[in-house]
């Protein structure tokens, strides 16, 4: 059967409520077509969670990876309730860890499962052993649970030595540094996993500082995983650098730009602040891509997200970690990095290679279509305000010669919540989770990412009702007018 060629027939009804994006067993996002659907999803109602297809990986079980941690939970100790595929013992081990950090009277142990390392746990010990799956993005991909499940093959050697070689080498030229100064990982996560290691052996026992409303993981990680993270929203110099003096952190993590208000700080400045006091800097760059801005002269380490915009098809779950060749601890890291806990997976690595052999070519045609309809959103009388890089004058900053300013941008409507709504189920594209896919994404990205937060969001000044845009390939008058007769109703 062929799959749903989604530019063409994208999932907007009702009736596509949970169907994979793309049609794909690998697919990293999900039909949520109705704002009723996304608050069924994140109540947790039966019905809606029955109905999926797929999920994203760090937030549920692919349907591979579920059937795996089902296998892997017979004929065990009743006790446990739940299973956690991990790809390595050493990385479940670390879960396990941090599950005796939280819960030390909960059980859990590892226990290899067709190949994969299983965390089980039971329940005292089955929320920080969520935590740690969602936040670290460490877990067994799909591919790799359907490899242990004897449902597709284990791949050559030598091709998968050849893929990761070339995948090094063409971010290589896109970052402009040494190839061995690149490092694969299973997801953005992971590497940002990975950084946060390295910078704890250095500096142990530091906690970290971030610069402006994250995207929710990236808090959550050092803040639950590792020493604790103070959230900054004034990023001007005075309060800078008060804070650096007060907190003394290991490092600033800041992203470029910023989920969902696509915002960046002054990263000069910031760097010079920060490397005058002995503070790394840990930059993402997944939003405005290394295609468009350059941050190596001023981050030390760099972290990715290849899932999205590098790979394009919302189907395969990847990540890297750069390490600036201009920082002064590039030596010291690049020995931290030399044996990394986290590898992307052998399928994994192949399928991205393939898949962003056209990165240079595609993501010029994403920026150029998103900042379109930035334009033609911010003209349209129902619309409050226009969220995208292309008015921020640090991310300008930044920008390579000739480049963009990426696939996302998020707007707000006159008339808030009930005209967001009505928006939402009316649109006639995909919407769900995830972004930088081939096909056009929306989603209310506050209430998927901070639902249980939603007023601390607000008083963070990011609203409920917020639309966030992920802009695909399709032709843009097209899209345009399914906008207009969305924004019209």
């Amino acid at each position: 059967m062929t799959p749903r060629d989604l530019l063409k027939e994208p999932c907007w009804e009702g009736t596509d409520l949970g169907e994979a994006l793309p049609d794909s067993p690998h697919a990293v996002s999900v039909a949520l077509p109705r704002w009723q659907d996304v608050i069924d999803y994140e109540e947790k109602n039966s019905d809606c969670l029955n109905s999926l297809k797929a999920i994203y990986p760090r937030f549920g079980f692919n349907p591979l990876v579920a059937e795996l941690a089902t296998n892997a939970l017979r004929l065990q100790d009743p006790v446990y309730i739940n299973a956690w595929p991990y790809p390595t013992k050493e990385i479940a081990t670390l879960a396990k860890f941090h599950c005796k950090n939280s819960q030390p009277f909960g059980k859990c142990e590892v226990r290899e499962v067709l190949g994969l390392q299983c965390l089980l746990t039971d329940s005292d010990s089955a929320i920080p052993a969520k935590a740690f799956w969602q936040h670290s993005g460490l877990g067994a991909s799909s591919r790799e649970a359907a490899i242990a499940l004897g449902k597709e093959p284990e791949p050559v050697i030598k091709i998968v030595a050849d893929a990761r070689f070339t995948l090094k080498s063409r971010l290589a030229e896109i970052y402009q540094c040494e190839r061995d100064l690149i490092y694969l990982h299973p997801s953005g996560m992971a590497a940002f996993y990975a950084a946060l290691f390295a910078v704890n052996e250095l500096f142990p026992d530091k906690p970290t500082l971030q610069l402006g409303f994250p995207y929710v993981d990236v808090l959550k990680l050092p803040s639950v995983v590792f020493k604790g993270s103070t959230l900054l929203l004034r990023t001007d110099r005075e309060a800078l650098i008060a804070e650096l003096e007060k907190k003394k952190p290991s490092a600033l993590v800041v992203e470029l730009p910023s989920n969902p208000m696509l915002q960046c700080i002054d990263l000069p400045l910031v760097a010079d602040i920060a490397h005058e006091r002995g503070v790394l800097i840990i930059a993402d760059d997944t939003i405005g891509s290394a295609l468009n801005i350059d941050a190596l002269p001023y981050a030390d380490l760099i972290f990715s997200s290849l899932t999205k915009s590098f790979a394009g098809r919302g189907d395969i779950l990847a990540g890297s970690l750069v390490v600036s060749p201009k920082s002064r601890w590039r030596r010291v890291l690049s020995e931290k990095l030399s044996k990394p806990l986290s590898v992307l997976g052998a399928s994994d690595s192949i399928e991205l290679e393939i898949a962003s052999r056209d990165v240079a070519v595609r993501l010029p045609k994403l920026n150029k279509a998103c900042a379109q309809l930035a334009d033609r959103l911010s003209s349209h009388p129902a619309v409050a305000r226009v969220l995208h890089p292309g008015t921020c004058l640090n991310f300008k900053k930044l920008m390579r010669e000739g480049s963009g300013y990426g696939c996302l941008l998020s707007f707000e409507l006159i008339g808030g919540l009930p005209k967001a709504r009505k928006f939402y189920d009316s649109i006639r594209v995909c919407k769900g989770p995830s972004l930088g896919t081939n096909f056009t994404l929306v989603c209310p990205y506050v209430l998927l990412a901070h639902y249980g937060e939603l007023s601390w969001a607000e008083e963070c000044g990011v609203p409920s009702h917020l639309i966030r845009v992920s802009v695909g390939l399709e032709d843009s008058d097209i899209l345009w007018e399914k906008f207009k007769v969305a924004l019209e109703n």
